[in-house]
């Protein structure tokens, strides 16, 4: 039965599966999920075919539901379906965007971070998913883009009306490709020819949302079990967290196969205690954030036998997602994955995003040596990656690179008092005190084999009181440094 209404004509219908009514608000919608009985239905001219039964949703805490409304561009739009995704990495939601009752578009919601797209017509054919590599550079509709994931993915659950449906839990291959310019264009393999859709990151802010998850019905309840390695009590506070540590025992837990059943652990030793305790809250550009994981890694350039090592703090904020807090011997940086992917100069010398170059100032292994809190990508102890490091005077770019995914990161250097005292740690304000009182501190990218080095020819140049050019070791360490620490250690969808 077909329904006019002052704001759009919709379609309403029984469900065959209970009987109860399945409405229809969007005329590209095809496909819907009873509310009542969770029946998946087709829509078939006036009628609804009931084709099988949805899974349960899993809880992802996000601010947004059904029938929420906002503004895009000016345009109001409706959410009126949603789709949940899960690939090795972890799970990410995408939402359903009636705009104007013909349009849909698509509110991606990834851990915490999103970005609205709408149906793209490619004016080329579609490559083979194993033609689109990571790393690699191909262009759309005369805009470059860079390989960002080439994933298989399942549909694990589904809500409200849709304009597609994939098969439940089939795998199917999801490629995202980004741009320097900040777009994001993702290729659905489920249907043939693989769908398009092109979009950019937003802020909930700016979507001028109403009819969000009442907050004081919305609890956070968090999943409790025992650790494998110990039995005492571990609880985890984000329906999407991929990877969780023991507080007692410290054992990084793995949570990428659910609670129920055999857990997959790593013992650590020797604890890295933060300097900002886990759970802590501070407010930072404008927001409250809170300190939900915590880890050390250590560089290496390549070729060379130094080692350093930096912290990264893993924040939260509701509406602006996962962010890191970055402390390096250089100084404290805040930084969070973009959107786009910045075009980077052939021998990685320069990177261009958004208008702005950035000079690479450092190039190095990665590898995480300790973790400690929750994550929502799963991590490990012995974790690798390919990083370089760029900068534009405070303006910060990172690109870490693993074997499935390439990952750019992007934000500002911060003052270290600010640091301290947006987490209440002013007492301990003179332990957070760096060597960015300088620029680009030549001190901060020596290691200690270097400066014992200095330190010895000092002295034989004191007593022979002569001048050995060939013995100068105070260089610095060419292309890596403690300063590479602003990538971030997670990656997007």
């Amino acid at each position: 039965m077909a329904t006019d209404s002052s704001q759009q004509r919709y379609y309403r219908a029984p469900c065959p599966g209970c009987g109860a009514p399945v409405e229809f608000r969007s005329a590209q919608s095809t496909h819907a999920v009873c509310a009542y009985c969770q029946s998946t239905v087709v829509r078939q001219g006036e009628t609804l075919a009931r084709t099988g039964k949805m899974a349960e949703l899993f809880d992802d805490f996000s601010p947004l539901q059904l029938f929420a409304s906002g503004r895009i561009q000016d345009q109001p739009f409706t959410l009126v379906g949603r789709l949940q995704y899960s690939y090795d990495g972890g799970r990410w939601t995408e939402w359903i965007a009636a705009l104007d009752g013909e349009r849909t578009g698509i509110l991606s919601e990834d851990n915490g971070a999103f970005v609205f797209s709408l149906p793209y017509a490619l004016q080329r054919e579609v490559p083979h998913p194993a033609e689109l590599r990571v790393g690699a550079t191909t262009a759309f509709n005369g805009q470059s883009y860079t390989v960002a994931s080439n994933e298989q993915v399942r549909l694990v659950s589904a809500q409200g009306e849709l304009p597609r449906l994939p098969e439940l839990g089939a795998p199917f291959a999801v490629v995202e490709l980004r741009s320097d310019a900040g777009l994001v264009l993702s290729l659905d393999y489920d249907t043939h020819p693989a769908g398009a859709y092109l979009g950019r990151a937003v802020q909930l802010e700016d979507l001028q949302l109403t009819g969000l998850r009442d907050e004081s019905a919305k609890e956070e309840k968090g999943r409790s079990f025992n650790c494998p390695n110990c039995g005492a009590p571990v609880t985890v506070n984000f329906a999407e967290s991929k990877s969780v540590t023991c507080r007692s025992c410290n054992t990084i837990i793995d949570l990428t196969q659910g609670i129920g059943g055999e857990l997959r652990h790593a013992e650590q030793d020797e604890p890295v205690q933060p300097l900002i305790p886990i759970g802590t809250t501070g407010q930072l550009q404008g927001a409250q954030w809170q300190v939900v994981g915590f880890q050390h890694r250590m560089g290496v350039a390549p070729g060379d036998d130094e080692h350093f090592g930096w912290n990264e703090y893993l924040l939260y904020n509701k509406k602006r997602g996962f962010s890191f807090l970055v402390d390096a011997e250089d100084g404290w940086s805040l930084v969070k994955p973009t959107t786009g992917a910045p075009t980077m100069a052939e021998n990685g010398s320069s990177a261009r995003y958004l208008g702005k170059t950035y000079q690479q100032q450092y190039a190095y292994n990665a590898e995480t040596s300790y973790v400690a809190g929750e994550f929502y990508w799963q991590v490990e102890r012995g974790q690798k990656t390919f990083n370089r490091d760029f900068a534009s005077g405070s303006a910060l770019l990172s690109m870490e690179r693993s074997a499935r995914e390439l990952t750019w990161s992007s934000g500002s250097k911060i003052d270290s008092a600010a640091v301290a005292a947006a987490f209440k740690l002013d007492g301990k304000k003179d332990m957070f005190k760096r060597s960015d009182a300088m620029p680009v501190s030549a001190a901060g990218k020596l290691g200690c084999g270097t400066i014992i080095l200095i330190v010895v020819v000092i002295i034989i140049l004191l007593i022979i009181l002569s001048t050995c050019t060939s013995s100068s070791g105070g260089s610095s360490r060419g292309s890596s440094g403690s300063y590479g620490g602003y990538s971030s250690g997670g990656g997007h969808k």
